[in-house]
């Protein structure tokens, strides 16, 4: 198991790395003929990305019993 610190660290890496596809996607479509391909493959890795990003944030919660 991760220790606390360790999930924070991958989740901030997680973080940029969603937002530098997020940049390279808009980048690759201001082009007048974009490779739909590659702009389809960038876009399916950042919601994998994002699937990521939200798993491991629920593992930084705390569980609350109610």
């Amino acid at each position: 198991m991760m220790a606390t610190e360790d999930k924070k660290h991958k989740l901030n890496k997680l973080k940029e790395e969603h937002s530098a596809l997020d940049e390279e996607i808009a980048r690759l479509m201001t082009m007048p003929l974009y490779d739909q391909l590659a702009v389809q493959r960038l876009k399916k890795r950042k919601l994998k990305l994002k699937d990521e990003i939200n798993k491991l944030k629920t593992t930084l919660i705390p569980d609350i019993i109610a």
